[in-house]
């Protein structure tokens, strides 16, 4: 993502205004300058700080008065931390693009308000309900909409296509299921004639992001790895296990590097052909597009018992402590930065997934799918998504579960051991909320 080099042109500012549905009477006058802070998950600035200051700016123009002021704040976990420590400093933020998964965290700190609360209009409703089902799963709760989908994304199989050719596969269809990309690997994985792996058939990231990856093996194999109300975890389900043991047998084929694989770098060792599949967000496919000297393959991760896959990314949420003017105008910016318009712009300059289908049905978006078909994949791979693990205690349930993911996978401890060290651990945390 920190490779996106470009941001597609903007309409001109009647047109914005008018796909945003704002009106003059949303404007504020220079006399009531209000000022919105808006926490965005990036710790440095660059290419998406600038498309960001630029939707501020743009923004501000169409409502004289109204000053947006983005916050740099570090990656998610630091960003929800800044956020509620500001919070319960006194000093509430306006606005923030956190987790999905937060949504718990915050409702259980009476951070946030419900976005039901603020529509008023059939035009919002409309637009409330406008966004992919999908993405929808973890931004209600209780049956209220407590965020909106913003830059969200699923984790896809990417592949080389000259390295498929050469190893007699056909370069134009990736693996559809866990045999096919086992069989698949031992093809594409590479020895000297030491016997030392040149290329790696597939890499599943595992250092880093390993729960939100791992979700797409449990559901996949057709298991929910929490409950929807975030009371209850299935870790040591055997569908779970299951899973586990068949990503550590990807080690033990020699088709995955043994040992925790690295979240960051692989795209890297994608680029320079160290590898031959990977699995990563699709929030790397504008990195992959502009960087990869070779033809490459996106598809849907492999299924089981079915296709699978997490939802993953940020949300808008508006916190609750602030004047309820500020709550109407950041509305206003959150329906501005989710129009069909701008969530196509947005999700072509940067791989993220576009919210609605009415964002997939610009002209602009279906004439970049129609020159670049991986583009679709991740929109298509909804229907079979279920939301990222989402609970009450999320950082502490998910630390144990991270935790005991890595400790089967560099042989620690066992899969099915350390799934059951996992709930029960889970259940200690939750048992509170039960």
């Amino acid at each position: 993502m920190t490779n996106i080099t470009r941001r597609t042109a903007m309409g001109a500012a009647a047109g914005l205004a008018l796909a945003a549905g704002l009106t003059a009477s949303t404007a504020v006058s220079a006399q009531q300058a209000m000022e919105l802070r808006f926490y965005y998950p990036i710790a440095v600035s660059g290419p998406i700080t600038k498309i960001i200051d630029g939707y501020a700016a743009d923004f501000e123009k169409l409502n004289p008065g109204v000053k947006i002021k983005p916050i740099y704040a570090g990656d998610y976990v630091q960003t929800i931390g800044k956020a509620l420590t500001a919070m319960k400093g006194g000093d509430t933020p306006e606005m923030a693009i956190l987790l999905a998964a937060d949504i718990i965290t915050l409702t259980d700190e009476n951070a946030v308000v419900a976005i039901d609360d603020l529509i008023k209009s059939d035009a919002d409703k409309a637009w409330l309900g406008g966004f992919y089902p999908g993405f929808m799963e973890n931004a209600k709760l209780g049956g209220k909409t407590y965020a909106i989908p913003f830059q969200r994304s699923t984790p896809v199989l990417y592949w080389n296509k000259d390295m498929f050719k050469e190893a007699g596969l056909d370069p134009e269809k990736g693996p559809a299921n866990w045999q096919e990309m086992m069989d698949f690997a031992k093809k594409l994985t590479k020895k000297d004639a030491s016997g030392n792996v040149t290329q790696w058939g597939v890499q599943v990231p595992t250092d880093g992001n390993t729960s939100w990856l791992f979700t797409g093996l449990t559901t996949a194999n057709g298991v929910r790895l929490v409950d929807p109300e975030g009371k209850k975890t299935n870790f040591a389900d055997p569908k779970v296990v299951e899973s586990l043991q068949y990503l550590i047998d990807l080690s033990k084929a020699g088709v995955q590097p043994p040992g925790l694989t690295s979240w960051g770098t692989t795209p890297k060792d994608f680029l320079e052909k160290k590898l031959a599949m990977m699995w990563t967000t699709t929030g790397n496919l504008t990195n992959i597009k502009g960087n990869a000297t070779f033809p490459f393959g996106v598809a849907m991760l492999p299924a089981k018992a079915n296709f699978g896959a997490p939802t993953g990314g940020g949300n808008f949420y508006i916190f609750k402590n602030i004047p309820a003017e500020k709550q109407k105008m950041a509305l206003e910016f959150v329906k501005f930065m989710t129009t069909p318009e701008r969530a196509a712009e947005w999700s072509i300059a940067t791989g993220y997934v576009a919210t609605s289908q009415a964002a997939y049905d610009t002209k602009v978006m279906k004439d970049y799918i129609a020159s670049f078909p991986q583009a679709a994949v991740a929109r298509d791979q909804l229907k079979y998504a279920v939301s990222e693990i989402t609970v009450h205690e999320g950082q502490r349930v998910m630390k144990v579960f991270n935790d005991s993911l890595q400790a089967a996978i560099t042989g620690s401890k066992p899969a099915k051991t350390a799934m059951e060290d996992a709930q029960r651990d889970a259940e200690r945390i939750l048992k509170d909320y039960r």
